[in-house]
């Protein structure tokens, strides 16, 4: 199971929160840090979050059309 931290950015839908993770990369032509980020719908069941706590979430089996990864531990609060 491959885990990965980011941020929570929404958590409108019901069971549901997008997970935003940022990511850096070096540019080989332009020496230049680029900063990029993907935006995961991840499964919350339990636990209570809101918008801008890190978290820790895990790859799972799919659990819908666009889920595939469930939240597996809250790190810290804004």
């Amino acid at each position: 199971m491959k885990a990965i931290i980011g941020t929570i950015v929404s958590t409108k839908m019901k069971n549901t929160v997008i997970v935003d993770v940022p990511r850096q990369r070096f540019h080989p032509l332009y020496k230049k840090i680029m900063r990029r980020s993907s935006r995961y719908k991840a499964h919350n069941q339990n636990i209570e979050l809101k918008v801008g706590d890190k978290v820790k979430i895990g790859s799972c089996k799919p659990i819908s059309k666009e889920k595939h990864f469930r939240v597996l531990e809250k790190i810290d609060s804004k």
